[in-house]
């Protein structure tokens, strides 16, 4: 299952040029990961317990201020206590520029106790939404 989610390059996220920050990217995937485990009514047993552990991005072409972007995500692995997911971030036609692949990569995060910060089993609620 592929979540599309839809958002905007804002100033904040540009250089004085008005192109993208790299970091950026980031941030549109974190947002669509958000709205993902909101939508499937998990938010309070998935955040915040799910700390980063990797992150790799291929960076393809730049965004600009203003500019309409699809983060499009998926679950690609679910482990015990970990999950990697992948992400291609689209910038849509802008500007007289035709729609282009921005960047693509993956992360993974680690369900962890809060209290001990190990690494913990996944609820199987998450589970079943994960794999489903």
């Amino acid at each position: 299952m592929t979540f599309s989610y839809r958002s905007r390059v804002e100033w904040m996220d540009t250089d004085a040029a008005g192109i993208y920050h790299n970091s950026t990217v980031v941030r549109f995937v974190e947002s669509a990961e958000a709205a993902l485990v909101r939508e499937w009514g998990l938010g309070s047993v998935y955040f915040p317990r799910v700390p980063r552990v990797r992150y790799e991005v291929d960076f393809l072409a730049p965004l600009y201020f203003g500019q309409e972007v699809t983060t499009e995500l998926s679950v690609a692995r679910v482990g015990s206590s970990s999950l990697r997911f992948e992400f291609t971030v689209r910038g849509e036609a802008f500007d007289g520029r035709d729609a282009v692949v921005a960047a693509r990569g993956s992360y993974v995060v680690v369900h962890i106790d809060r209290a001990t910060g190990q690494a913990r089993d996944w609820p199987s609620e998450l589970v079943d939404r994960f794999r489903g």
